[in-house]
């Protein structure tokens, strides 16, 4: 059996999708080859793009998994023995109508029609991709994603005096406003990783807010962060999965996070659950985990339980199921 992943050409730093099957294939079995093809030109305008559809016809193998985010690509490949993998639906976010009807007809309904089989990483996810394109539910697989393997648990003397909160991303669906009002008037720092826009900057000094700001970091820095927190801070409007919860879980952090999209789904029992739209229900949530001793200390234990769902083995065997299940279809 023979695999051929096609992934983008990825931007510096935005590399989380090219970082998942690397792992994943190394959990394959020896008797499955495969080949990585990494698209030639990034996924901007129409003449790379075309040029990426050409490529991938001269490199379409006996199985073709379409990564993620370049779905594009299936419109040169066979339908019968195609794989896409979808992460999440957050570039349909857009208010032009015309560039939403172009964005869902190349990226997500002719994608969906030309593949053999859809892979989701969430219930969420799938829930979404029925909604958009009215997709049979036995065609779509869940399949979640992966904890990193750098992700480890690295204990950490709780500082209750100013407990330093985690959070990850600054896009409008990371709600990073809201945090910023819940989180005043509480002695802690705030570490942000993300871009901040001058309105963050803003209300951060209004609010007299001790926080850090990392931006393009690495790998390696981000471990660095999430062992250096006391508490992840995740309470995102909508998630099609939602790493920042395992990888605090996977470090032995208690995590506060939304009460809906993925996020319960990816938390299990391991997180404080908070309403997103309610900074008050946000403060409540972090005071909690902050005060309450036995509560943070069975938040880190359930939530260490939680990773194991997640580990590359299980994962990648759920991969191979589908390979074996089109591979069968096919002879």
């Amino acid at each position: 059996m023979q695999i051929t992943y096609f992934q983008r050409k990825p931007y510096d730093f935005h590399y989380s999708i090219e970082k998942l099957f690397d792992t994943i294939r190394t959990y394959l079995p020896e008797e499955i080859r495969f080949s990585v093809v990494t698209c030639p030109y990034h996924s901007l305008g129409i003449t790379t793009r075309i040029k990426n559809i050409l490529f991938a016809y001269r490199n379409k193998g006996e199985i073709n998994h379409i990564t993620g985010d370049i779905h594009y690509l299936s419109l040169s490949l066979p339908v019968t023995n195609t794989i896409n993998t979808f992460h999440d639906f957050t570039f349909l976010r857009t208010s032009n109508k015309l560039k939403y009807a172009f964005l869902k007809l190349f990226w997500v309904t002719i994608p969906v029609k030309r593949s053999s089989i859809v892979t989701v990483i969430s219930e969420t996810t799938k829930r979404e991709l029925i909604q958009l394109t009215g997709c049979a539910e036995e065609k779509i697989k869940v399949i979640p994603n992966i904890i990193p393997s750098h992700f480890v648990p690295v204990p950490k003397q709780f500082n209750s005096h100013k407990p330093i909160i985690l959070h990850i991303g600054t896009t409008p669906n990371k709600n990073t406003e809201r945090l910023f009002e819940a989180i005043k008037n509480i002695h802690c720092q705030l570490l942000i990783v993300g871009k901040l826009s001058k309105e963050h900057q803003d209300l951060l000094q209004k609010y007299d807010i001790d926080y850090t700001n990392y931006f393009k970091i690495s790998e390696e820095q981000l471990t660095s962060l999430y062992q250096q927190c006391d508490i992840l801070s995740f309470c995102s409007l909508n998630e099609g999965f939602g790493m920042p919860i395992l990888e605090a879980q996977a470090t032995g952090r208690p995590v506060v996070t939304s009460n809906i999209s993925s996020m319960p789904e990816v938390a299990g029992e391991g997180a404080c659950y908070v309403n997103p739209f309610d900074v008050n229900d946000i403060r409540k949530g972090i005071l909690s985990v902050i005060n309450d001793d036995t509560y943070r200390e069975t938040l880190i234990t359930n939530g260490l339980k939680n990773t194991k769902r997640f580990q590359p083995k299980e994962v990648a065997a759920q991969y191979v199921a589908i390979y074996e299940e089109i591979s069968n279809s096919i002879k």
